[in-house]
């Protein structure tokens, strides 16, 4: 069925390309013929200017005479040149239409296009997330896997302060040191290293170790593992919402897991709970307000509202006094401690507030630098430059579903509204190969084939995005954090 209607579109546009080509070329009038049918125009002007009295006889017949002897000649003319046939004149253009339509069709079946690609249900679609979550790499191999951060510079004072707190760390463990090992470890790009502090941690605190502790640790193995939840990672978040089903750190890793394995109906009332409940200021927020219109999506919600992400906590510093001072404390600390994301977004957003936007700029473009290997890190800076409008992320409203379909979702069964979603991703796929687009639409086109269970898909998008974007480096940076989250390199 496929095939036959592509077939009749391929027909229909060809033929109404090529009639006017065969009408126009295949028969030619010499420039005589034209020129004749005016001058008879013109002598039957003459006959009714005389007739109504315009002209005097006398007039008229000179008129008649000179017209006569134009028609004469052109009438001649015509007869030499005759009525020629121009078979070669519409071949060249119909061969570059044959070669067109053609083209089309083998570029569709050989390289863009899958025409042999069987339907994709939703019992599909879930077994096919499932197997991915079943095939997930451990720990250890995940982190052998994981890219390794660049060197982040640090004060070599620091550096030694850090060394001798290993050292005493290991000569005599406690809690205290262990904190502050897990801490700096982790400010200086150590994250096996963090991971590990943090095991340790908990196996001295036992029974006493915190929900907090436990999704730590869960968030440092993600991070070690280039972005990965790993099994082991899960057990972690297990346990922490054991010890607090109200833990947003451990819900909103859940929620990240189940993106992660094609489940974003699953992660969709998560993070939106989360949205609507946790503190603004948690350091992952920023990619939950950042993905969750992508998840309402995906999920079969597109006519979500979320809650309004500009409320800010009551105490929160508002004056561009208070701005400045807490920036300038902010980047003293950064400078000789370093920091973890969200802070490096929280000094963006004062200097941004304090009308700063130059310096605001610089410290954005080190924080890339600084998380480029770390896509929940780097989405945090990325969310604090876009508010201070560094970023330069915007683009235009992507297609959605009409009216219609938001009155009729309601009613739908899991697989209607499967096939919607299904839809909405392949109409945002035909766009953005036909039209192009911004790094963020073509990372939600990533990140949609990706949960789809479409992993081909996906990287073949990834793979015309950066074409598409090539000289964007603001676009190409989008693109890539999208491919991250969706585990793609």
């Amino acid at each position: 069925m496929f095939w036959i209607v592509v077939a009749a579109m391929i027909a229909v546009v060809g033929g109404a390309i090529a009639l006017p080509l065969l009408r126009g070329r295949g028969e030619r009038r010499p420039a005589a013929a034209y020129d004749l049918q005016v001058y008879r125009d013109q002598l039957r002007e003459v006959g009714r200017d005389r007739a109504r009295g315009v002209l005097g006889e006398e007039d008229a017949a000179r008129l008649r005479t000179e017209i006569g002897r134009k028609v004469l000649d052109a009438d001649r003319a015509a007869s030499a040149a005759g009525s020629r046939a121009d078979p070669r004149g519409a071949a060249l253009p119909l061969a570059l239409l044959a070669l067109a339509l053609c083209g089309s069709a083998a570029l569709y079946t050989l390289d863009l296009g899958a025409p042999g690609r069987a339907d994709d249900p939703l019992g599909a679609r879930v077994a096919a997330a499932k197997a991915r979550y079943d095939a997930r790499p451990s720990q250890a191999e995940a982190e052998a896997r994981a890219p390794k951060p660049p060197p982040r510079p640090a004060d070599p004072e620091y550096e030694k302060l850090v060394a001798d707190l290993r050292a005493a760390v290991a000569s005599r463990p406690d809690a205290e040191g262990l904190t502050l090992l897990v801490q700096h470890e982790a400010a200086l790009g150590n994250l096996p290293a963090a991971r590990a502090a943090q095991e340790q941690l908990l196996a001295l605190r036992g029974a006493d170790a915190t929900a907090t502790d436990l999704a730590g640790l869960a968030g440092l193995m993600a991070q070690a593992a280039g972005g990965i939840i790993t099994p082991e990672a899960e057990a972690q978040i297990d346990r922490a919402l054991k010890a607090d089903p109200n833990s947003p750190d451990a819900r909103f890793l859940r929620g990240l897991l189940l993106a992660q394995n094609g489940r974003p109906d699953r992660t969709f009332p998560i993070w939106a709970d989360l949205l609507a409940t946790a503190p603004a200021d948690l350091p992952w927020m920023g990619i939950v307000r950042s993905t969750i219109a992508d998840l309402a999506w995906l999920a079969g919600q597109p006519d979500y509202v979320p809650p309004d992400a500009a409320a800010t906590q009551a105490g929160a510093p508002s004056t561009p006094d208070e701005l400045a001072e807490m920036a300038a404390r902010l980047e003293g600390q950064l400078a000789l401690q370093g920091g973890t994301a969200a802070e490096w977004a929280q000094l963006i957003s004062a200097l941004a507030g304090t009308g700063d936007s130059a310096h605001a700029a610089e410290i954005w473009t080190e924080a890339r630098t600084r998380f480029a290997a770390d896509p929940v890190a780097l989405a945090t800076v990325t969310d604090a430059a876009s508010k201070a409008g560094l970023a330069g992320n915007s683009s235009p409203a992507l297609p959605g579903p009409t009216a219609a379909d938001v009155d009729a979702a309601g009613a739908m069964t899991d697989a209607d509204r499967a096939d919607m979603i299904a839809g909405m991703v392949q109409s945002l796929r035909d766009r953005l190969t036909a039209q192009g687009g911004s790094g963020a639409e073509w990372g939600r086109l990533v990140v949609a084939l990706t949960v789809q269970g479409d992993a081909n898909g996906a990287r073949e998008a990834l793979a015309q995005g950066r074409a598409a974007l090539a000289g964007d480096a603001v676009g190409l940076q989008a693109l890539d954090a999208a491919a991250a989250q969706a585990g793609l390199r």
